[in-house]
């Protein structure tokens, strides 16, 4: 029994090293090194003072603002400790009343909006930290925005166009607008 005691605590305490703490620390080296901003937590900064993620996003509900997914976390919106989604069913009736819910808040915010809402500003995302919302919600907001900022819609529009991210290397997903990134930038035009 000695005989494979010994071999096995060593393979085992060997492998612990090498898997729980020598590879994890090379890769951190590797990513502060080769990308510093993504292994850093992709952090936006606002005169010296960190304003958010560019991964996560955040509750923007002034109408000045463009707004994102809805967040589907608890305690509160974009919770990243508390990441998921509602499980609702599509044919649940809790569903429709907050997509209901969220398409009146959409309409009392911008009574101007005839046209339909795009679907990623009622419903939210698989995570509930979704940072990112489709062209057409940007799109859909922008004369919201325009009008309480006293901003020329046209200026605004270009703002969002400049935004959109195409899909992940050319192929993975849709296009994209970052919502703190354009509100950030929204917030430097004058």
């Amino acid at each position: 029994m000695n005989l494979q005691l010994r071999p096995a605590l060593v393979s085992f305490l060997g492998l612990s090293v090498l898997t729980g703490l020598a590879y994890p620390l090379a890769l951190t080296g590797l990513a502060r090194t080769f990308f510093p901003h993504q292994a850093g937590g992709s952090l936006l900064r606002m005169d010296g003072k960190v304003i958010g993620s560019t991964l996560i996003g955040q509750a923007f509900t002034d109408p000045r603002d463009f707004w994102g997914r809805p967040s589907a976390t608890s305690p509160g919106p974009y919770n990243a400790a508390a990441s998921g989604a509602s499980n609702l069913a599509p044919s649940s009736p809790a569903l429709a009343e907050a997509v209901a819910a969220r398409i009146a808040v959409l309409r009392a915010a911008d009574p101007a909006a005839k046209g339909p809402v795009p679907v990623d500003l009622v419903t939210a995302s698989g995570s509930g930290l979704d940072p990112d919302i489709s062209p057409a919600a940007a799109i859909f907001q922008v004369p919201r925005v325009a009008k309480t900022r006293g901003l020329d819609e046209a200026r605004v529009r270009e703002l969002v166009a400049r935004h959109i991210e195409g899909p992940q290397f050319g192929v993975l997903g849709e296009p994209r607008v970052n919502v703190l990134a354009l509100n950030r930038d929204l917030d430097a035009m004058r």
